[in-house]
């Protein structure tokens, strides 16, 4: 946005031919309105960028319209005048949402000046605005999170009702599965955008320290605190604080972080005053915190206090049919952030790829792809190209359950279709399932209707319709 249309309201007809054909020659449209009335109506008719507002006017006092601006168009900055240079009229000016201020008589100079600082605000905030749009898109639920199977619609559901809210959210998961990125898409996707996104792994942080990680402390709160220190609190205020390894927290310091989250405000170490703080609390744990309540490790008034929502992310392993589209997703990236070309996987190298456990789930996988595309001399990646996931990880057909294997490439085999706009897929797989196994059946059975039917635990009249439908061919020396 920049400013280009401006509306001027004065009852002095000098002032507002003055003003018009001043702002007219810098390019700059200009509707005049002679009282507030006439302001209102052309405010209703028209966008303005920047609106010029004379106090005293006839009618609608100037500081009324300025309050009714405020309220029915808060994109139009306001500037007031006034002849009579009081405290109170500035101060009742700022105060209502002026964006600044002119005491008349004054040189166009100063108006300029306040027209320039306003162009450059509308442009910052033009900017800040398509940052916020391209944040909000590239943390989409189903974007940055990436993933189309049923537990992770049902991920997206949650995050869905619970963004737009203050309401705090406890994410479990094992290492890998994307807390720190389900945290930032809640903070991204809620009306505290553009506020502070804080991250703080109590993990991380020797527990002698994690309390002025937490809160701050005061200079000389203890050996080596030569100067104040702002904690994370106070650095998330309006925003979002992401306290991610909850269940690594120590007791004593659980008791403080609960009497912050009831209280909303916190004290320094080492400090008397306390400070009011406005922070939503997103949480994660790759711990059972139910069973660290049980073993009294943890709170469990604290625990109640931060599991308002629950989100659990499943683990990789838990939605294979993902893998590929993971993949894609990780190529893509690859691409664009080390320079490589167009690259993709055979089938096989799929296969290979859904078949591993990934005890380090989104996080293992992408590392894997990203060094396969720096390391491979070739844009299509096979098996060759992830030689270590056998190791240890891989499911081998020999230790699966046949549901576990069937499930398996059902999956592989699903990811590669369009499933919004099949109407027949019950009937494509059973057909597809059908068919080798009466096959099968009937080798083993030695081409013996009667048996085989007796196998499958089907009448003989049916086999015969299925053989038929499913144009099964009966090899010479098979029959009854």
């Amino acid at each position: 946005m920049s400013i280009q249309r401006i509306l001027v309201a004065d009852d002095e007809e000098s002032i507002r031919w003055v003003l018009s054909k001043a702002l007219k020659k810098q390019g700059f449209h200009v509707d005049l309105a002679e009282d507030g009335a006439q302001a209102k109506h052309l405010a209703g008719k028209n966008h303005y960028d920047l609106a010029v507002l004379d106090i005293k006017m006839p009618g609608i006092h100037g500081l009324d319209l300025l309050k009714d601006f405020r309220t029915n168009f808060p994109d139009t900055l306001v500037v007031i005048m006034t002849a009579e240079a009081t405290m109170e009229h500035a101060v009742s000016a700022m105060k209502h949402g002026a964006y600044d201020y002119l005491t008349k008589p004054f040189d166009l100079t100063a108006l300029d000046a306040i027209i320039l600082k306003a162009q450059k605000a509308a442009e910052i905030t033009e900017q800040i605005d398509q940052l916020k749009e391209e944040l909000q898109d590239q943390y989409s639920f189903g974007r940055s999170i990436i993933g189309n199977s049923q537990p992770m619609q049902e991920v997206y559901k949650t995050l869905g009702r619970v963004a737009g809210s203050d309401v705090t959210v406890l994410v479990t998961g094992e290492s890998g599965t994307g807390k720190e990125l389900v945290a930032r898409a809640i903070h991204i996707n809620s009306p505290r955008l553009g506020k502070p996104f804080i991250a703080l792994n109590c993990a991380a942080i020797p527990h002698e320290l994690l309390e002025s990680e937490l809160f701050g402390h005061e200079r000389g709160a203890f050996t080596g605190a030569s100067e104040r220190k702002i904690g994370k609190f106070e650095q998330a205020d309006q925003g979002t604080l992401f306290l991610d390894e909850i269940g690594d927290m120590p007791l004593e310091l659980q008791a403080k972080l609960l009497r912050v989250l009831q209280e909303k405000e916190i004290t320094r170490t080492g400090g008397s005053q306390s400070l009011k703080v406005d922070v939503r609390i997103v949480a994660a744990t790759n711990q059972d915190i139910a069973e660290r309540v049980k073993e009294k490790h943890f709170r469990e008034d604290l625990y109640y206090r931060l599991n308002v929502i629950p989100i659990n992310l499943p683990a990789l392993r838990q939605r294979r049919e993902d893998i590929p589209m993971l993949v894609d997703f990780f190529l893509q990236r690859a691409r664009q952030d080390l320079g490589i070309e167009h690259m993709e996987c055979t089938t096989d190298a799929l296969d290979h790829l859904m078949a591993h456990d990934w005890p380090g789930n989104v996080r293992e996988l992408e590392n894997v792809i990203k060094r396969a595309a720096l390391l491979s001399p070739n844009n299509i990646l096979t098996p060759a190209d992830f030689p270590g996931l056998s190791d240890g990880g891989k499911v081998r057909s020999q230790d699966e359950s046949l549901e576990a294997l069937v499930a398996r490439k059902l999956q592989n085999s699903l990811a590669q279709m369009n499933l919004l706009e099949m109407n027949n897929l019950y009937e494509m797989v059973l057909h597809q399932v059908e068919r080798p196994l009466i096959n099968i059946v009937l080798n083993k059975a030695r081409g013996n209707q009667v048996r085989t039917a007796e196998i499958l635990g089907i009448n003989r009249n049916t086999l015969r319709k299925k053989i038929k439908t499913l144009d099964i061919e009966i090899k010479r020396g098979q029959g009854d």
